[in-house]
């Protein structure tokens, strides 16, 4: 058979409907594989014609399945505004697909460091149809009371398993080391976001205002939650079009030299004693200084945070925040100007840290012991953010 550009396409498998490759990679995961990896799809086609269908399931059953039969516990129930659950479904796909381009971005990053091979598309391949159980166990958010049978989804962890060999050539005696890691690195990004998206049914569920327009199938707005707080809806398109674009190599991380150059030499009476460099391949970079006068000394670091970043844009987008306090000090997080920024400061050692991201993509921080706070804020913000930014071009 030889295809339109004149390529040879003979005894290369053609991919099957949707309905029989989630059949075949449920029922005969090893030989649906080695079909996988013959393939030649691209990632776009997978995307469209695959993920985008199977990944629709949860938000729309769970949507379907609050208006219908409702949410409750302990005697206690209720239904969640139409346009609040419309909301919430739309912000849970699109982390969902995000989340798809993350993990394949872990993954391939990850199997050379298990002596597999890095291929961008295969490791797409890996994720998207490993994430089959998954997705088809979602369905049971449509009766929100046996909600809890989606556990069957695990499934996806040993698809997954399976496929690791025919798609990332990772050894066999490493397959489970590396199916672990990788999944570990997942459960991290997957709390974080466990965090910001687990509230949302419940804030939607009474909403009270807000202004959201839609054009071109992209949401836009701001809603206000009742009791006060809003979640900005472009900030939330904004973070997983970063993930996205950072999956596909589009904003490759800093190289750690050219951020090491940003580090001052001194910072006010504190003298710069040693700097230290670290490059994670595409999953981010980092650079960093200690500071030191008399008995106190600090680390100043810069990190470019590349596809993670993208999670500290969806939390300022949600409006998380947490502080807490002791007669030994406090630890605060916060937003400003949509980005997020950390404190903490302990009176007895005096000590502490005080962090802010930069363009939802790098990170300022500064940690050690020094005369007070305000003396770890001034050696974050003796980091010009415009040169910061600059690196990036």
């Amino acid at each position: 058979m030889v295809d339109l550009s004149g390529a040879d396409l003979s005894g290369v498998d053609r991919p099957p409907s949707l309905v029989d490759r989630a059949k075949a990679i449920i029922l005969t995961p090893k030989d649906e594989w080695l079909k996988i990896g013959r393939e030649p799809t691209s990632q776009g086609d997978i995307l469209k014609s695959y993920v985008l269908p199977l990944a629709a399931i949860g938000p729309v059953a769970s949507l379907i399945g609050g208006q219908v039969f409702g949410y409750g516990a302990f005697g206690v129930s209720f239904r969640p505004s139409l346009v609040g659950a419309i909301v919430s479904a739309l912000i849970q796909y699109g982390v969902v697909i995000a989340g798809v381009f993350l993990l394949a971005f872990i993954a391939d990053f990850l199997a050379p460091k298990f002596n597999g091979q890095s291929n961008r598309l295969n490791a797409f391949k890996l994720v998207a149809y490993a994430s089959t159980a998954a997705w088809l166990s979602q369905v049971f958010g449509l009766i929100p009371a046996i909600g809890f049978f989606s556990i069957l989804g695990l499934y996806t962890i040993y698809l997954f398993y399976v496929g690791v060999g025919p798609m990332m050539k990772v050894p066999e005696d490493k397959a489970a080391g590396y199916t672990a890691v990788t999944f570990l690195c997942a459960l991290v990004g997957g709390f974080i976001l466990s965090l910001i998206i687990a509230p949302i049914t419940l804030l939607f569920a009474g909403l009270s205002g807000g202004a959201i327009t839609q054009s071109d199938g992209d949401i836009s707005g701001k809603v206000t939650i009742p009791g006060g707080g809003s979640v900005d809806l472009d900030k939330i398109q904004q973070a997983t079009k970063q993930m996205e674009d950072a999956a596909n190599g589009k904003s490759p991380p800093i190289a750690p030299d050219r951020m090491k150059a940003l580090l001052p030499e001194t910072i006010g009476a504190y003298q710069r004693s040693a700097t230290e460099s670290v490059s994670a391949g595409a999953m981010g970079s980092t650079a960093q200084g200690t500071y030191t006068a008399g008995d106190k000394s600090f680390v100043l670091k810069i990190a470019d945070m590349s596809a993670l970043g993208a999670l500290s844009g969806l939390g300022a987008a949600m409006g998380v925040e947490q502080s807490k306090e002791d007669a030994d000090g406090y630890e605060k997080t916060y937003s400003v100007n949509g980005q997020l920024q950390n404190e903490s400061w302990n009176k007895t050692t005096n000590s502490g840290k005080f962090g802010t991201t930069i363009n939802n993509r790098f990170m300022i921080e500064a940690e050690g012991s020094a005369g007070s706070i305000d003396e770890l804020k001034q050696a974050v913000s003796s980091i010009d953010h415009d040169d910061l930014a600059d690196l990036v071009g």
